[in-house]
């Protein structure tokens, strides 16, 4: 008898629910009672129609049920995503938490990256975990078990090189992103070594200081060109403690007679692997799931990227590497066909810009803002799907450029436009998620939480961090007012900077509490919103603070621009900029203007140049920039910022230092022009 009123019940409820949905499509009663009778057959008596007609209505009404998109439930509150810690509304932590109490550790048997690593591999087994590929071909994968054997392989060969197993042993490990380089990492973490990671654009003064602060010895490389860098140091007699390279790639016996005349053993890989039997290395020259793949694209000798990876292996899922050439991304994106895809947003519009400047026609960009629109519409009711009838139809075609399979994406290490993130979250249909943080908080302090899909803000504290704002009067930032310098406490920050209290001190006060140098201001649901940069501010000749970030932020929206570097000081009046226009659409762009020419023809006419400015200055009037913010002349240069000329950081920031000197011959021509 229960049964049967449960059968009622949910019959009843899906009758409800059908007719409000055949409602809401404005079907009258008799509409539907006509549609009924036209799908039942021509033959049969009154009672065999009126039971096929109920047969029907159910199975339609479970379809509907079954394959309805559904919202995703968030965790929390969307409205109050945070709380005040101790009532102080300046000072927030995680609504996630159920007291003050902030999260050590997630798993209790995961408190170190050796034991992620572990956890992984007891669920994972010899299921793949690290990929690569070779031009042309598809990825190979190399299983959990078998890092883990590297792994223990290679450390002990370091042991045998004289390393400590220790946590004062600093191993330097100075190459791309590649298998190797995550088994060496693991090598040292095995037997309680520390990796101190080393990269091309840090200078030679940077390196030199690096390896003599931490006493290296023995430094793992990819490539000859590195260790060539390496001994040249050596043979300078400015890094004595060097003593032992590696190289991942064969090495030539020119370079060991070199290394041997100034007391460096050189060797391959392979030569260090004490014990290896039959392993070679031939790799080449949010709730994260077994099957999740993740792109690793993003230098690892950065926090961000190491934490990916890091939540990857802790769940047994796998990582795809790129093949080193940034050219090559997108082909390798496709081959892998990636479920997770870590962003900075300096790549995000570029796939925005890209989808633009490919809807040519006035009908077919009109199809496709109002396929945007509709997929907004289902975000704002917390659906995020890619099997919709635009998806299909109009967006299928996008999410395929990532894979197809790419399920959520994770945007970080600088600001991203609202509209652009809105776009995005439209059209490839998979959870966009923005974080907030910085290498001495081990990456992330604050994340946007899932369900909540609206733009311009960086998410709530996470469980792990407290998150306060203090004053800055010279800027006018007040705690009371809900603005002010982010400061990050909790476990997940750094101890300080090894052998340098001087910059301990400033970075960390008494309290424990890390002064980010950014500028933030609290919503009224919680989340943190970046506003403003206390890093890099400079003032104009009367007085106005001016934070190029934002502003540059603000003119890459601009169709004809791919990077600007945005440029002022103290004693002028007004800024200036740097521009690198887009190749892809800059001849185009120009020739709807009348002006024709070759990519560098276009860059040294005068009209050109002013109807760019024109362009950048309507972006920046309508994102809300003030006038003084406003660049008043700028150079249009044909030659991308990139890490290779160093330009660019690893992360792909400006290096604005070295933008100035580059430069400065064009920035005090465009001042001394204007002061005639």
């Amino acid at each position: 008898m229960c049964r049967v009123i449960n059968m009622i019940c949910i019959f009843s409820l899906s009758l409800s629910l059908f007719l409000s949905f055949s409602l809401s499509l404005s079907l009258s009663a008799m509409q539907l009672q006509e549609w009924l009778r036209s799908l039942r057959p021509s033959s049969g008596g009154l009672g065999k129609s009126l039971e096929e007609d109920i047969r029907t209505l159910a199975s339609l009404t479970a379809y509907w049920l079954v394959t309805r998109p559904r919202s995703i439930q968030p965790p929390c509150d969307l409205q109050a995503q945070s709380v005040p810690v101790k009532g102080d509304p300046s000072c927030r932590r995680s609504a996630l938490l159920k007291d003050d109490n902030l999260l050590d550790f997630y798993y209790e048997d995961t408190k170190t990256v050796y034991e992620v690593f572990q956890r992984g591999l007891r669920i994972a087994g010899d299921r793949p975990c690290l990929g690569f590929r070779k031009p042309g071909e598809p990825y190979q994968w190399i299983p959990y078990t078998e890092v883990a054997e590297r792994a223990q392989v290679l450390g002990s060969g370091l042991l045998a090189k004289g390393c400590k197993p220790n946590p004062k042993q600093f191993v330097g490990i100075f190459a791309q992103n590649r298998p190797e380089w995550v088994i060496a990492e693991l090598a040292c973490y095995t037997f309680s070594m520390a990796v101190v990671p080393l990269y091309d654009t840090l200078g030679l003064e940077a390196m030199v200081h690096i390896l003599n602060l931490a006493e290296i010895s023995l430094v793992i490389c990819d490539k000859e060109e590195k260790a060539e860098s390496l001994l040249l140091n050596k043979e300078k007699g400015v890094t004595p403690a060097l003593s032992c390279l590696v190289l991942f790639n064969p090495v030539s016996a020119a370079l060991v007679e070199r290394g041997k005349a100034c007391g460096v053993e050189i060797m391959h890989l392979s030569e260090i692997m004490v014990g290896d039997e039959g392993i070679h290395m031939n790799c080449g020259f949010f709730v994260i799931r077994q099957e999740d793949v993740s792109i690793s694209y993003l230098p690892l000798a950065h926090m961000f990227e190491r934490m990916i990876q890091v939540s990857m292996f802790c769940h047994g899922a796998r990582v795809g590497f790129y093949q080193g050439d940034i050219s090559l991304l997108m082909d390798d994106i496709k081959t892998l066909k990636p479920t997770f895809f870590p962003v900075v947003p300096r790549l995000l519009n570029r796939i925005y810009d890209k989808i633009m400047s490919s809807v040519t026609s006035p009908l077919k960009r009109a199809v496709l803002h109002y396929a945007v629109r509709r997929k907004q519409a289902e975000l704002s009711c917390g659906i995020v799907r890619n099997n919709s009838f635009w998806d299909k139809l109009v967006l299928n075609k996008i999410q395929a450029n990532l894979g197809g399979n790419v399920r959520f994406i994770l945007t970080a290490s600088a600001p991203i436009s609202p509209t652009v993130l809105s776009f995005l979250r439209a059209t490839l249909g998979c959870l966009i998620f923005e974080g907030y943080g910085q290498t001495e908080c081990t990456a992330g302090c604050t994340f946007s939480m899932p369900g909540d899909w609206t733009a311009g803000h960086v998410g709530a504290p996470l469980p792990c961090a407290r998150v306060k704002l203090t004053d800055i009067p010279d800027m006018n930032y007040y705690a009371s007012s809900g603005e002010g310098e982010i400061c990050i406490q909790g476990p997940s920050v750094f101890q300080g900077y090894l052998n340098d209290k001087e910059r301990t001190d400033e970075a960390l006060d008494s309290d424990g509490w890390l002064h980010t140098g950014d500028v933030g201001q609290w919503q009224p649901n919680g989340t943190l919103q970046i506003i403003d940069r206390k890093k890099n501010i400079f003032k104009l000749s009367q007085g106005e603070y001016i934070a190029p970030e934002k502003i540059e932020n603000v003119y890459s929206r601009c169709v004809p621009v791919l990077q600007v570097f945005v440029h002022g000081d103290s004693l002028q009046s007004f800024l200036i900029g740097i521009v690198v226009p887009d190749p892809e659409v800059f001849v185009n762009w120009n020739k709807d203007r009348g002006i024709v020419g070759s990519y560098e023809e276009l860059c040294q006419n005068p009209d050109v140049k002013k109807a760019v400015l024109e362009d950048m200055t309507a972006v920046g009037k309508k994102a809300g920039l003030k006038s003084f913010e406003q660049v008043k002349d700028v150079y249009l240069h044909s030659e991308l910022f990139s890490i290779s000329n160093g330009l660019l950081t690893p992360t792909l920031k400006s290096r604005r230092v070295d933008l100035r000197r580059v430069f400065s011959e064009q920035i005090n021509q465009m001042y001394s022009t204007a002061a005639l």
